[in-house]
């Protein structure tokens, strides 16, 4: 008996294998996401703690440094708030002035010492640029005391002039160096299209660039804020009144150091300090985000 094999053609269709999808990684994304929470709590225990201890009573707060008080109160907030003979927004307001001052004073001049640095044509130039960004680089406490000499020989210390002054002469560099960074990233063609029409330098800089350096001002202002808000050191070297004293230099004659008495109330009106910079912080975050975005920060 004869048998007959079908011939193969070459349009026999090849089964194609499918993918295998292999399940989500659930376990990766778990642990990573535990890992960011277990940090973030590491990040934010010291404040959580402070908030504990300021309704705690002065007496348990060092003896009892959990997070669960056996007792709370309010009495540190009432006592820290005329722990000095005044009322604490006396310090708050002295704050205020100097931060505001400060604001003004570095908007001001490291604006215009930016636009000559990165427009103007003069002798030396590059030579005043290096200098500025040498600053940079020097820490403060090299300043401190011919600084401290030169206002003392002028008698205005235990004054705001110390602290005010150096911001309207560009001494934070930092600043400078950011905005000459983002005015050379400005079309050159304005300020030419600018001096056709008859402006001279002042007038482009006010009319021109200044517009334009908005975010760069905005950056300004914010860390200029938070710095000057949390300075402690350059206060406490020329205020030696009470009357005149900032928030920080305040917190810090709260505490006795023999007794450690009026650590409670200390922690009070801490709490009560950080509240001015988390509202600014909160009101000119997206303006940050885009100065820092736009600037030679980044």
């Amino acid at each position: 008996m004869a048998t007959t094999t079908e011939p193969v053609t070459g349009t026999e269709t090849r089964s194609t294998s499918t993918p295998v999808q292999r399940p989500p990684r659930r376990s990766s994304g778990l642990l990573k996401h535990v890992g960011l929470v277990a940090f973030l709590l590491l990040m934010i225990y010291p404040l959580i703690w402070m908030i504990v201890s300021s309704f705690k009573p002065g007496n348990i707060v060092l003896t009892q440094p959990g997070l669960i008080p056996s007792e709370v109160t309010f009495d540190n907030y009432r006592d820290g708030w005329n722990a000095l003979g005044r009322p604490f927004s006396w310090f708050f307001v002295n704050s205020l002035m100097v931060t505001v001052g400060s604001i003004v004073g570095n908007l001001i001049s490291c604006s215009l010492a930016a636009y000559a640095l990165a427009r103007l044509e003069f002798r030396a130039r590059k030579l005043y640029f290096g200098i500025t960004l040498a600053s940079v680089m020097l820490p403060l406490h090299v300043l401190v005391v011919p600084q401290y000499i030169f206002f003392s020989q002028l008698d205005l210390l235990n004054t705001y002039y110390p602290l005010l002054i150096p911001k309207f002469l560009a001494t934070d560099a930092f600043f400078t160096f950011l905005m000459v960074q983002f005015i050379r990233t400005i079309p050159r063609e304005l300020d030419q299209a600018a001096s056709v029409d008859g402006a001279g330098p002042f007038r482009i800089f006010w009319s021109v660039i200044l517009p334009l350096m908005k975010p760069a001002l905005v950056t300004t202002t914010v860390f200029t804020f938070i710095w000057t808000w949390n300075d402690f050191f350059t206060p406490l070297i020329y205020l030696t009144s009470t009357d005149v004293y900032t928030v920080p230099v305040a917190l810090n004659t709260m505490v006795n150091a023999e007794t450690q008495s009026g650590v409670g109330p200390l922690f009070a009106m801490s709490l009560l300090s950080l509240v001015p910079v988390l509202i600014f912080f909160a009101v000119a975050q997206k303006y940050l985000i885009r100065g820092i975005a736009t600037t030679g920060l980044k």
